[in-house]
């Protein structure tokens, strides 16, 4: 497989199958996703959304017709930094087939150039704190851990 032959575009949903796929296969995804046949029509919902949504892209990194990556990416106006726009990253996701071979590198340097041509000041992401090898990845290219982030899980009845 030619890893320097990775090709990025908006995500469709034809190809849900192999994202889900994705987010489902690594330690925390297993616990937290639901890959079956069918996929549950909470993927389908999500997609719709993200999709009918200006502000937020679904991006596949593919080679050939296979997808090997994928990545949500939000736009976010703020009233700090003066009105300034912010790009968000969320479940990245590489093949397990092209872990190692660059593809997720191509796939964060496109979505920072993605954001550069959104007019956003600033990229940010948050990474499970488990995910040592993810947090060493992101700070090779460019990312710093600045900030503490803080989540709260909501359980919906």
């Amino acid at each position: 497989m030619d890893t320097h032959a990775v090709l990025m575009r908006m995500a469709t949903e034809e190809d849900l199958d192999q994202i889900v796929y994705m987010l489902a296969d690594d330690e925390l995804g297993k616990t937290r996703e639901r890959y079956e046949q069918p996929l549950p029509e909470t993927y389908r919902k999500a997609f719709h959304s993200i999709d009918s949504d200006p502000n937020n892209e679904l991006v596949v990194a593919c080679i050939g017709e296979e997808v090997v990556g994928v990545l949500q990416i939000t736009f976010i106006p703020y009233l700090t930094h003066q009105g300034g726009w912010r790009a968000t990253i969320e479940g990245v996701r590489t093949a397990t087939s092209v872990r190692g071979k660059g593809v997720g590198s191509q796939l964060i340097r496109w979505v920072i150039e993605r954001a550069k041509e959104r007019g956003c000041h600033l990229l940010q992401l948050t990474t499970d704190k488990k995910r040592e090898n993810a947090l060493h990845f992101y700070e090779r290219l460019g990312f710093k851990a600045t900030h503490e982030g803080m989540k709260m899980k909501l359980y919906i009845t």
